[in-house]
């Protein structure tokens, strides 16, 4: 029986290109009596114009979530045995839809990708190629048979239901480069294969402005950037040598040939090699893990110079504030009962923080140690919590081991919070720290109320908080997620919680996450959060500034 089917177009503010794509998909889409799908990711009001002009259904996200959410999105949409997904800057070939269904219908069902040629046509601007190089775009070209393939490239990708099944939905926090090969990857390891349909071809196209030479070069660019993230996310990525080594080649061939494609491909390296010395990982997809900052917070290459000259600049203009915060803390002493817990490993800078934390005119008491290898953090935690009369302290204060502290910090640290009413603190980030969320980060040298704050590395809490946060949840291994349960907990308790930018810490070890599977912090946070409130990434910010 042949299956049912729906053609999905994920698109984002070109409707001139979706305009053409619908022209050429409707009249096979008629016939064979398929529905055709518009995945806005925007929304706009030009590209539903479009859709709804050539009968398509359309559907909206309210914030932009990238390719796979728009994926996803289809997949929730319809209940069609097969989605054949097109980007919204094609023009298919005829009897393109005929052969997809015809391959769907006779193949067996472990056969769950089906996909075509793909061809770059430019429309505008010719660019004088050599021929020795593949296009400057997404093609394919497998021949005139059918055959097994590894990839089908998203531009002309039919995927049955039974697959989806099979190897799970697409992975939405994904960027570009990776974004549909990882589910192929998935689903290949599940024993699926992937199949070229030779009579299944579609034009992949460049337009206007989009086709000259300074605009496939940008896109080269980015996309190299985007390539090297997904290596190094793999953990294939060549050295800088080899990068240049590339680009070097890519000039070579430019010149020796008078290749515009080699102009196109160097730039493509470009992006590499600066991605190389100068990693920016791009933002998380907006809506997607929201318990989550949506940007990187690794800080490294050229751009931790830079932050590093940044410090230095704000350690200056703050030091007479800075200044006037420790002898505040000073003349305004009231000795408070802190103890101190921590995770503590071989080679730590724990010493040196625990140094620190020493030269304080509070009474510490100090649980920090090594723990039990077998148990996770918050485990270990509530063991240290376990020998400790809670009703003995005023503060908790939970600290990682790998962080720099400044000197007065926690005399500092407790008046601010005080001093505002804060019952949930931490001090604010150096700008040359791994710290995810911006609203983290050093904001001159006060106090400031915010909507949330941190698991770590450095957490303040008051007793007020003690009967509803500990002891800390005992499955939680990594702790993704759980600041922003408590943050949801602090705003329905009513408790004042933000940043002590007065003293800025240092937290450049290595960045969150790089010491266990971020595929398994996050499957663990999502768990988490299934049933249990949280402050989702738009409501996070700065409330006010105390003094």
């Amino acid at each position: 029986m042949a299956p049912t089917a729906t053609i999905v177009l994920p698109t984002q503010r070109r409707p001139a290109y979706l305009q053409v794509a619908l022209a050429s998909i409707i009249p096979q889409a008629r016939a064979a009596g398929v529905p055709v799908l518009v995945v806005d990711d925007g929304p706009s009001p030009e590209t539903r114009a479009v859709a709804i002009a050539h009968g398509a259904r359309y559907v909206a996200h309210d914030i932009p979530g990238g390719l796979n959410a728009a994926r996803n999105t289809a997949i929730d949409s319809t209940g069609s045995d097969l989605l054949i997904f097109v980007d919204d800057d094609v023009a298919v070939h005829d009897g393109w839809l005929a052969a997809l269904l015809d391959a769907a219908a006779q193949l067996p069902d472990d056969v769950g990708v089906l996909t075509g040629p793909i061809v770059p046509v430019f429309e505008d601007h010719a660019l004088r190629m050599c021929g020795r190089e593949g296009a400057p775009i997404t093609f394919l070209d497998h021949g005139p048979d059918d055959v097994d393939a590894p990839y089908a490239w998203g531009a002309n990708m039919a995927v049955r239901r039974s697959a989806i099944t099979r190897a799970g939905r697409f992975d939405a926090s994904r960027p570009l480069y990776g974004d549909e090969a990882e589910w192929q990857d998935a689903f290949k390891a599940a024993g699926g294969r992937i199949r070229y349909i030779a009579a299944a071809g579609l034009d992949h196209r460049r337009a206007g402005d989009d086709s000259r030479l300074r605009s496939l070069s940008t896109a080269a660019y980015l996309r190299g950037r985007a390539s090297r993230r997904h290596d190094v996310f793999k953990a294939r990525a060549p050295t800088l040598r080899g990068e240049l080594r590339v680009l070097a080649g890519c000039a070579a061939h430019t010149l020796r040939f008078r290749c515009a494609n080699g102009i196109v491909m160097a730039a493509h390296s470009l992006g590499r090699v600066r991605e190389t010395w100068d990693p920016t990982p791009p933002t998380a997809t907006a809506g997607v893990d929201d318990f989550l900052s949506g940007v990187s917070g690794t800080v490294g290459g050229l751009r931790g110079r830079g932050r590093r000259v940044r410090d230095r600049a704000a350690d200056m203009r703050t030091l007479p504030a800075r200044t006037a915060a420790r002898r505040h803390a000073a003349a305004n002493h009231t000795r408070a009962r802190v103890l101190v817990l921590g995770v503590e490993r071989p080679g730590s800078l724990m010493p040196a923080a625990l140094d620190e934390l020493h030269r304080s005119a509070h009474e510490l008491t100090i649980a920090t140690g090594p723990g039990d290898p077998g148990l996770g953090k918050f485990a270990n935690l509530n063991a240290q919590l376990a020998g400790h009369d809670l009703q003995r302290a005023d503060w908790l204060l939970v600290l990682d081991d790998d962080v720099t502290l400044p000197r007065g910090f926690l005399d500092v640290l407790v008046d601010q919070a005080s001093a505002a009413g804060l019952k949930l603190a931490q001090p604010a980030h150096r700008h040359h720290s791994h710290a995810s969320w911006p609203v983290t980060r050093r904001h001159g040298a006060g106090v400031r109320r915010t909507t949330f704050v941190e698991i770590g590395p450095v957490t303040l809490f008051h007793r007020d908080t003690f009967a509803s946060l500990l002891p800390f949840p005992a499955q939680l291994q990594m702790g993704w997620g759980l600041d922003a349960h408590w943050a949801a907990l602090a705003r329905g308790n009513g408790w004042p919680i933000g940043v002590v930018d007065a003293v800025p810490i240092g937290h450049t070890v290595a960045p969150a996450g790089a010491g266990y599977s971020r595929e398994a912090a996050l499957a663990e946070a999502r768990a988490f959060l299934a049933h249990r409130p949280y402050l989702r990434r738009d409501e996070v910010r700065t409330l006010d500034g105390v003094r």
